[in-house]
């Protein structure tokens, strides 16, 4: 390691790689060694890393305006907004940091939206998000409270109340937390933190047909599906519905810190100072998520990913095969293999100290190993990631 790491405070465990460069699906380390990079920030490098548009984007927007303040419009953060509205099935847009952000503003602007007059001299205001266990919404602490992440109610507590956790593919257990206080359930259509659970379009369909019978708001978070991680520009695409609120973050922004949360017009029912935030819009961040969202939406960019994602598909299933494994599953670039013993971390430790080139991994359960290459990854790069994983799964059984 090229210098001491003791000033950085310790949130995880981290090997001694240090990385000094990136292009496209590889990283170079200090030393010089190659590793093929099938976790790309968690999912954040949609385009892979330092691609052109990205780094096009920042250099001619740096040179122009770099942060007005929120408080003033700026191009990019109009180009981004109607971008995204012509994109999908919304009508308005929030930008924001990150995920976590994102989803934030979705659960206040769902709470907005919940309290109101009825017109009868008494006022509704109902508060609770319907969540699903094993989802991932994000690290605020309302976040975590909304997450139903193993554990996390215990690291700080007291959390923030006001969620409660039903099954996913399950409507009954959804049924079930419905109060006079529910104004929402919020959703990841693949729960990719949890191991890539992915929910049915059965139940997906119910759910949504029970929050307009309940007068409920249906949030999907998309922050690790959306912008053509499930192959289309929405994972809400491939269930043929329409959520009232879509959060977006990672891939939105190419590298970048963005996000955004999306809403149909009837919801727009923040008041001036309501919701905010030092860098909501910054022009630089938003120039590159309207670069990011132009790729997208490039000739046949969205198909290539499907045609590529099917490959991926294919060679780990064959690896399962192979090795014995339990599962291969997920949908597009963002899939995941279910092992029979708990030794994900062994794996992914045998794959990047693998030579003379490396292996990037990801195990977000003991057993299990989660892929979210870039969108742009080549199918040669696909086949040398296989035969690097198979290498890797020797390695890693002694």
């Amino acid at each position: 390691m090229s210098q001491p790491a003791q000033a950085l405070l310790t949130i995880t465990t981290r090997p001694d790689t240090v990385f000094v460069a990136g292009r496209g699906s590889w990283l170079i380390d200090e030393l010089g060694k190659r590793y093929l990079d099938l976790v790309q920030g968690w999912a954040v490098n949609s385009l892979g890393h330092c691609p052109p548009a990205v780094v096009q984007a920042l250099t001619t927007q740096a040179q122009r305006l770099l942060n007005p303040s929120p408080a003033y419009y700026n191009q990019p953060m109009i180009d981004l907004a109607n971008r995204l509205v012509a994109l999908s099935c919304f009508d308005r847009v929030f930008l924001a940091s990150s995920g976590a952000e994102a989803n934030e503003a979705a659960v206040k602007l769902a709470r907005r939206w919940g309290s109101r007059p009825c017109g009868d001299g008494q006022d509704v205001i109902r508060h609770e998000v319907i969540s699903f266990q094993d989802s991932f919404h994000g690290r605020t602490l309302a976040m975590m409270s909304a997450s139903g992440k193993p554990g996390w109610n215990r690291l700080f507590p007291p959390m923030p109340d006001g969620f409660a956790k039903a099954t996913l593919n399950d409507i009954g257990s959804v049924e079930r937390m419905i109060t006079p206080q529910t104004v929402a359930v919020m959703i990841e259509l693949v729960q990719g933190e949890a191991g890539v659970n992915i929910a049915d379009p059965g139940f997906v369909r119910e759910l949504r047909a029970l929050t307009i019978e309940k007068q409920l708001l249906l949030i999907a978070d998309e922050v690790q599906t959306g912008m053509g991680r499930c192959g289309h520009a929405f994972a809400y695409e491939l269930y043929d519905v329409e959520p009232d609120i879509v959060t977006l973050g990672k891939g939105i922004g190419g590298g970048v810190p963005l996000a955004a949360m999306l809403c149909k017009d009837h919801l727009d029912c923040f008041r001036p100072g309501d919701q905010g935030g030092t860098y909501c819009g910054n022009p630089l961040m938003a120039a590159v998520g309207l670069a990011v969202v132009n790729e997208l939406c490039n000739d046949d960019f969205l198909d290539s990913v499907r045609r590529r994602a099917q490959k991926l598909a294919s060679g780990l299933q064959a690896i399962v095969r192979e090795h014995g494994l339990v599962a291969d599953r997920g949908v597009g670039m963002l899939r995941a293999l279910v092992l029979p013993t708990d030794r994900a971390a062994q794996i992914v430790e045998a794959a990047r100290c693998l030579e003379p080139v490396g292996l990037l991994l990801n195990a977000p359960r003991p057993n299990l190993l989660r892929f979210m290459p870039a969108l742009t990854i080549s199918e040669l790069e696909i086949d040398e990631a296989m035969w690097l994983l198979h290498r890797a799964l020797h390695v890693a059984s002694g």
